[in-house]
């Protein structure tokens, strides 16, 4: 296990290229925010700006990521990241326009470029070896860490210290320039390659073998959502604790490179045990932080819950990913990454929406145990529904597993057999 084997010039290609995509996203609530406060009900405005952006996202990744064919990759990337750029240059350059036009542009931004994420995962781990898989997605989750640590910075100091328009324009920029960088890439990846579990078995539809893996998207959405909700709520939680308010950024810094330090330890390692059993380990870890973070009158002990809760996260997204990569066929990966990709997105508004509707009524730290509580129920349905799929026995479209039962040969499992292509391979450590 080593990270050389991701060291290569098309590797770097792509992380250049993976920035100028996914620094728009980091930027995008924020830079919403600032960018209509000053009108009359700006920040209600900015709040709803930021729901369509996010809506668009939401919408838009499962939608376009089961339009992305593997065949023509660049061009379907191309196309969405370019529509996406031009909803943040419409943003920047208009705004003072009606607030409808202003939703307009937002939920484009955030729609059509939603299926990048998916599609730039694929074609980084077909850059590299089949071994070194899990150490390229420790890379990506390094880089998105590093990324979301840096934009909230850059956003504030470029809407307050220069103009509040500067931060969309920039965005657009960036991922406009993503798009130069794609085509120093590959124009697409492998077919079916002998990744992931290999052919749909009895040629499932893609709607039935993509939705027939959603414990993967439950426990991803609740890796997700936990950390979205202390992220959300530590401003009220520091100022409940008599701490000051703008801690809050640096301690979310601190989260981020946490999350990076996390991806990093994973990819040093075949780690043992199944991917759904990490996957638990790790939720409940992250679990306990938030849980620290939340009871804690110390803003040492809410740095270090955080920084550990961030670090442990990493590692529990990446256990999420490794298993579609484990269940999914390839030409199927990068739609499934774009579900998971808007089951966050999904999770971390319902938990927004939670935060906000409960911190009317309780202290910050009630809200605050009460998403714990929720993120543990999701956690516990999504490893639940893992156990259920690997346990059925495996069917072909024909109902080959029924003429198993009266005396036949029942089919080899495949990807439509659920979750558990991760089985034998996830028990192996997924390296």
């Amino acid at each position: 296990m080593s990270y050389r084997d991701v060291a290569s010039r098309q590797v770097l290609i792509w992380a250049c290229t993976a920035v100028g995509a996914r620094m728009p996203v980091a930027m995008a609530p924020l830079a919403l925010v600032f960018l209509v406060r000053e009108r009359p009900g700006g920040y209600s405005l900015g709040a709803a700006l930021a729901a369509a952006y996010v809506i668009g996202e939401i919408t838009g990744a499962p939608v376009l990521g089961l339009r992305l064919r593997p065949a023509r990759a660049r061009l379907h990337l191309t196309g969405g990241l370019a529509c996406g750029a031009v909803g943040f240059a419409g943003l920047g350059l208009l705004p003072d326009t009606p607030s409808a036009v202003l939703c307009g542009f937002a939920l484009v931004a955030g729609a059509a470029p939603a299926a990048a994420t998916g599609g730039l995962r694929t074609l980084l781990t077909a850059l590299v070896p089949e071994r070194a898989a899990a150490q390229a997605l420790s890379v990506e989750s390094m880089l998105t860490a590093g990324v979301w640590a840096v934009s909230p910075a850059a956003v504030a100091g470029l809407a307050l210290g220069v103009a509040p328009r500067v931060p969309l324009l920039l965005a657009a920029a960036s991922m406009a320039s993503s798009i130069a960088g794609l085509w120093l890439l590959p124009a697409a990846w492998g077919g079916d390659d002998g990744t992931g579990s290999g052919a749909r078995a009895g040629g499932a539809s893609p709607l039935k073998v993509l939705t027939g893996v959603w414990p993967v998207y439950v426990t991803g959405a609740a890796s997700l959502a936990l950390l979205g909700l202390a992220e959300l709520v530590l401003p009220a939680l520091l100022e409940q604790r008599g701490i000051g308010v703008g801690w809050s950024g640096p301690l979310l810094t601190g989260m981020a490179v946490g999350g990076g330090l996390g991806g990093f330890a994973y990819g040093l390692r075949a780690w043992p045990g199944r991917l759904r059993t990490r996957s638990v380990l790790l939720m409940a870890g992250v679990s306990v932080c938030v849980t620290a973070a939340a009871l804690s009158p110390s803003a040492a002990v809410i740095a270090a819950a955080l920084v550990v809760g961030g670090t442990l996260q990493s590692g529990a997204m990446l256990t999420r990913n490794l298993s579609l990569r484990e269940a999914l066929p390839s030409d199927l990966l990068a739609a499934g990454y774009s579900v998971m990709y808007a089951a966050a997105g999904a999770g971390y508004a319902a938990t927004g929406s939670l935060a906000g509707a409960l911190l009317r009524e309780v202290a910050p730290s009630t809200a605050i145990l009460a998403g714990v509580g929720l993120t543990l129920a999701l956690t516990a349905v999504g490893w639940w529904g893992e156990v259920r799929v690997a346990a059925r026995p495996p069917r072909d479209a024909d109902g080959a597993a029924a003429s198993a039962e009266a005396g036949g040969t029942a089919p080899a499992p495949g990807p439509a057999g659920g979750v558990e292509g991760m089985g034998a391979r996830g028990a192996e450590g997924c390296g």
